[in-house]
């Protein structure tokens, strides 16, 4: 897991340490006067505090200044005493040593593992294996910094330009260019942090010490604060993960708190913290004309193929095992041929990437359209010159997941892992069509292949339209420029399989549950792999967005999409005709509900009972329908899968939730883009923790739907155009002819039915015992948010094969699974003398809350002699 970690200190009171005499604002960025208190030889104080010049670097307290009350300092705890009942933010009683981050800060409090970017009062690392081109900093003048972490197409002119902006206070300009990454801006004692548009790479912050911590990962700064979990956010997370009125702005940590998308966080001096959005929600011109629809889609294209072209741009990399070690020979990176073994399964067993850029390939729209732009741009897509490997530098590397435990009760996964048909994105929610199921001429693994070299498929044992879109995907890796590889998987590449492995993710999420789907698919991918997620959520319209015409008075858009969803419904043709009744009645019901009705209707709902009494109801034939879910999905708000499980104290705590968001302040946008905006945000959150939990070693996964120019670029098309039956593969069809790319499979961007619950179950069946042993004394029931006997019931009945509605039971394993690993750690994010304890020390349950007291003062070792 990669992060990057700052605070921003208080300013020291007047009269306290480094603040006496009239020298005292005479110091700055280590120009000291000897009118200042007693430093002797101190460092120059920063912004203006400090006693005489020492070296010339800037720092908080001199060695040898006054303590707070008088006393001379001790140079070893930072020109204090740490034994004082003051501290160095006046009479606050913490007592830990703030560095600056230099590297003479002997034992000072820093991330472990990190690299310093910069010090002073406001130091900033970076932690992880960050590559050399994805941290960048630029300064414009002393004082004035800029960094970017990650993926950015901007130059460093542009970076300097965009500091400049900064300094005069829109920020905004630090999100304008392609690529996805964190933008830290330093101006002077201001620091202004910015989430991104999606939620991919959010901030965190909480106050410390009398300033501000903030960093990309909540962990971090719940181990700084020693934070303690908080039991209703994770209510929240599984009763409503789609209601941004449940979650607020809290995080599983108790005083870490997330920065909305869209909005930047903004410290002056320390102590004044200010979330400021930089992303307008919608037109600020009252009656403006709706954008032109082919202009629109112009720009969605512009957006997606310079997001493409800049990672094609961004330096290659490859890892340690794909070359030569010292004194070896030519070859001796691959030992040669292996019985059942092909190279790139040999690469897999040595526990790297591919080096260069590769791509998941489906016959799905999303990840397809990725596929060939990457492959049909100008320039050298493919491996890194000198790896050794076929088609260096020539050719892209596509991988394809196929499932060979379809036996009529289990399917073929899709090319991102998950386990939904039509391809859906990780961590088992709805199929979001941005990636699918894959055929290929090339094969891992023990698929049986016909006389031609392609792999056999019986149509007995899969539905016709998931053939339909293998053969797609296989008439898209006839392209010269891609290299095809086709990843077969069997129970070991199941949902739920291996849950014991794995590593602790910043946050919860469904995907901890297919993370090993996910790296056995991903460990035959490339370096920097482009993954199709997001698609459906920044392009399709939400559902919500027909009561939206409604409010526009556009009865005549609904015309298509209501007819799409009775022939989606032809099964019963009595079923069909209601459907146009049913799905009008409920937009036009949307529409007239106020928002605060529409939170008190879901909070009643989840008072009264009935959503709990549903864990133990068998599973329709056939699944929920689509215009069911529809209908389900046209409210300002409605519980997740997983609420059925939770008892009804947990329930009642998140309906208090709901309440008090619906008295505290009304919304002023419509019912469709606040659940699209919702939408979007839950499904970043579940692909950064997908991120984390199939994480493979010198790999980049790049999803650059998510990215903050392809955000805005979407949300300038008209909602008439969102609300056409297969608007995104039409979307994506312009995409690629702008790129020169014209001739596609017939029935491409088809949506794909396919039973999405068959490998679930499957896995489940499989993976019972273990799964029984993990609630025999679950800790989520030691929270009080389930009960363990009626979880254990529901497996054991699954596992003898009955049709129960297993709605949600992932997001329970995942959470259980993370409270596990999360309380078994044993270390912390934070090294030095006075590093803080581990987060979350147990689970407080829900009644005996906020838990146990901390305390004020960290251990601190026996002062020093002299």
């Amino acid at each position: 897991m990669r992060w990057l970690v700052g605070w921003s200190g208080a300013a020291v009171p007047h009269g306290r340490s480094g603040a006496r005499g009239p020298g005292a604002n005479d110091t700055a960025h280590g120009r000291g006067s000897s009118r200042g208190g007693s430093g002797g030889n101190g460092f120059g104080g920063d912004a203006g505090r400090g006693g005489s010049a020492g070296h010339g670097r800037a720092q908080r307290y001199g060695n040898g200044q006054d303590g707070p009350d008088g006393r001379a300092g001790r140079g070893a705890y930072g020109g204090y005493s740490p034994y004082d009942s003051y501290g160095p933010y006046g009479y606050a009683p913490h007592t830990a040593f703030v560095p600056d981050g230099s590297e003479f800060d002997d034992g000072a409090l820093q991330p472990v593992g990190a690299q310093v970017l910069w010090g002073g009062p406001d130091p900033l690392w970076a932690v992880g294996d960050w590559r050399p081109d994805e941290i960048r900093v630029v300064e414009a003048e002393p004082g004035n910094r800029l960094a970017v972490f990650g993926c950015c197409g901007a130059s460093d002119e542009e970076l300097r330009i965009g500091l400049v902006a900064a300094r005069g206070g829109a920020f905004r300009h630090l999100s304008a260019w392609p690529g996805s990454y964190t933008a830290v801006a330093c101006v002077g004692r201001r620091i202004t942090v910015l989430a991104d548009l999606a939620g991919v790479r959010p901030v965190f912050h909480a106050p410390w010490a009398g300033g501000t911590a903030y960093a990309t990962a909540a962990l971090p700064i719940a181990d700084l604060i020693e934070a303690q979990l908080d039991i209703g956010h994770l209510a929240a997370m599984l009763a409503c993960p789609d209601a941004p009125e449940a979650l607020g702005d809290g995080t599983p940590y108790q005083g870490v708190r997330r920065v909305p998308p869209g909005h930047a966080l903004i410290v002056r001096d320390g102590g004044s913290r200010e979330i400021a959005a930089y992303e307008t929600s919608g037109s600020l011109v009252v009656g403006a004309p709706p954008t032109d629809p082919e202009t629109a889609v112009e720009g969605v294209r512009d957006a997606l193929v310079e997001a493409v072209r800049t990672r094609l741009t961004a330096p290659r990399h490859a890892t340690e095992q794909d070359f030569d070690g010292p004194g070896q020979g030519a070859g001796a990176r691959d030992p040669g041929p292996v019985p059942g073994m092909g190279p790139a399964e040999r690469r897999a067993a040595r526990g790297g990437p591919a080096p260069g850029v590769g791509a998941d390939l489906s016959g799905g729209p999303a990840s397809g359209t990725l596929a060939l732009l990457a492959a049909g741009l100008p320039g050298m897509p493919g491996t890194v010159f000198g790896a050794g490997a076929a088609g260096a530098g020539e050719r892209l590397l596509a991988v394809t997941f196929n499932d060979l435990t379809y036996h009529g009760r289990t399917h073929h996964g899709s090319a991102d892992g998950s386990p939904h048909g039509g391809g859906s994105a990780p961590g088992g929610t709805r199929p979001h069509g941005d990636t699918g199921h894959h055929d290929d001429t090339r094969r891992q693994g023990g698929a049986r292949r016909g006389d031609d070299g392609q792999q056999e498929h019986d149509p007995g044992r899969r539905p016709l339209d998931e053939n339909a879109e293998l053969e797609r995907a296989r008439v898209l890796a006839e392209n010269p420029r891609l290299h095809h590889v086709v990843v077969t998987g069997r129970e070991e590449a199941l949902p739920y399989a291996d849950l014991a492995a794995g590593p602790l993710t910043d946050e919860p999420g469904p995907s901890l549950v297919f993370a090993e789907r996910h790296r056995h698919r991903l460990s035959a991918g490339s370096a920097d792999h482009f993954v199709g997620l997001g698609a459906r959520e920044v392009l399709d319209a939400h559902p919500a967005r027909l009561a939206d015409l409604l409010l526009d008075r556009r009865r005549r858009h609904l015309v298509r999409p209501v007819a799409a969803l009775a022939r989606a419904e032809g099964r019963t043709a009595g079923r069909a005709l209601l459907v146009p009744v049913t799905v009008y009645r409920a937009a036009r019901r949307l529409g007239r509900t106020s928002y605060r009705d529409g939170l008190q209707e879901t909070a009643a709902q989840l008072r009264d009972g009935t959503v709990a009494a549903t864990a133990s109801d068998a599973y329709p034939d056939g699944g929920r329908s689509a215009a069911e879910a529809s209908v389900a999905a046209l409210t300002w708000c409605r519980p997740g899968p997983a609420a059925r499980w939770l008892t009804g104290e947990a329930l009642a705590e998140v309906a208090l939730r709901l309440d008090a968001a619906a008295h505290a302040r009304p919304s002023v946008e419509r019912p469709g883009e606040r659940r699209a905006r919702a939408a979007l945000a839950r499904r970043a959150a579940d692909h950064r923790v997908f991120e984390q939990a199939a994480e493979i070693r010198g790999q980049r996964l790049h999803a650059p739907y998510f990215d903050n120019q392809v955000v805005r670029a979407a949300r300038a098309l008209p909602e008439s155009l969102r609300v056409r039956p297969g608007a995104r593969a039409a979307v994506l069809r312009s995409v690629l002819a702008g790129a020169g790319i014209h001739e596609l499979p017939p029935g491409w961007g088809a949506p794909v039915h396919a039973p999405h619950h068959a490998a679930e179950r499957a896995g489940l069946r499989l993976a019972a015992d273990q799964l029984l042993q993990l609630f025999e004394a679950p800790l989520l029931a030691d929270a009080g948010l389930v009960e363990a006997r009626v979880v254990r019931k529901a497996i054991r009945r699954a596992a003898d094969g009955e049709a129960l509605a297993l709605d949600g039971l992932a997001d329970l394993v995942a959470m259980e699974l993370w409270l596990g690993r999360l309380l078994a750690r044993r270390g912390t994010c934070w090294t030095g003398s006075t590093a803080p304890r581990a987060a979350a020390a147990g689970v407080v349950p829900a009644g005996s809350r906020p838990g146990r007291p901390l305390p004020t003062t960290p251990t601190l070792p026996p002062p020093p002699r002299g």
